[in-house]
């Protein structure tokens, strides 16, 4: 495999891990990237080049995994947390990311083939991009000044099902999961850290069962003549997304969300003018 193909999946990766838990959608920005400028299908084929997508996304799961490893295993009772006891009971736990998964879960199995059929394409990545800046500038502008919820172990399974109603926004490929959760945690009552971090816990379960469904979809796709290209993907994904969770976590309290709307509204614009015009 050719060096310039290697520096695809290196950029397609940091492309990944520096945009999928900051609230700017990571989709969005594999279908900018890939579709308008890399367009690995051209090389790889259709089959592999997703294949490749959820290689990346594995990537960026470990990282959540890595940083987040003391709580991950306090949802299963086998870590204690500020002196709690080993037991599950009467605080943030598994059930309360499952309640929160549920929503999206059962929508996006309902709706997947009209969204990879439908709404896989730049100009409705744009409108997406608009639409969640909007619902972000709501939530920092509506959100109470002192948060009831300022710990993860406050959350209460109506709020968790609530806050993943929100999440089921992020079907929608520009709008973004960390974008619809946060500001959805965030109108709900939720500080802005404690919605990030349910917003990531929340993501493994979700990104981990979509890579599972995509590798049995896909599986007679899997070569190892694109060895080289998936391992430098996933590298590149793991290692970026890591920089990227810890300095997100760091600055969301501080900057909230509006930083990022701005973001989003610039990049709608700019994609607009290129498309449109």
């Amino acid at each position: 495999m050719e060096i310039i193909e290697l520096l695809k999946a290196l950029i397609l990766g940091f492309v990944e891990g520096m945009t999928e838990f900051a609230p700017v959608s990571s989709t969005g920005h594999m279908i900018i990237v890939d579709d308008m400028w890399l367009k690995t299908e051209e090389f790889l084929g259709m089959y592999p080049a997703n294949t490749f997508k959820i290689v990346v996304q594995l990537g960026s799961i470990l990282a959540v995994v890595v940083v987040m490893w003391k709580r991950m295993l306090n949802l299963v009772g086998l870590y204690k947390i500020d002196g709690q006891s080993t037991s599950v009971k009467g605080h943030f736990n598994l059930l309360h990311v499952i309640v929160g998964m549920l929503p999206a879960v059962v929508l996006g199995f309902a709706f997947k083939d009209f969204i990879d059929d439908h709404l896989f394409k730049v100009e409705h990545v744009i409108y997406a991009l608009v639409a969640g800046a909007l619902l972000m500038i709501a939530a920092d502008k509506l959100a109470p000044k002192r948060p009831k919820v300022d710990s993860l172990d406050k959350i209460s399974y109506g709020l968790a099902f609530k806050v993943g109603l929100v999440q089921c926004l992020s079907l929608w490929p520009g709008f973004s999961r960390s974008g619809a959760t946060i500001s959805g945690g965030v109108l709900f009552g939720m500080s802005h850290r404690v919605a990030a971090d349910f917003t990531f816990i929340m993501a493994v379960p979700i990104m981990a069962g979509a890579s599972l469904v995509s590798v049995l979809k896909n599986w007679d796709t899997l070569s190892m003549d694109y060895l080289g290209f998936y391992v430098v993907g996933f590298i590149s994904s793991f290692v970026f997304a890591l920089l990227s969770i810890k300095f997100f976590l760091a600055l969301i309290s501080k900057v909230k969300l509006m930083p990022f709307a701005i973001y989003r509204l610039v990049l709608a614009a700019v994609l607009a003018i290129i498309i449109f015009m």
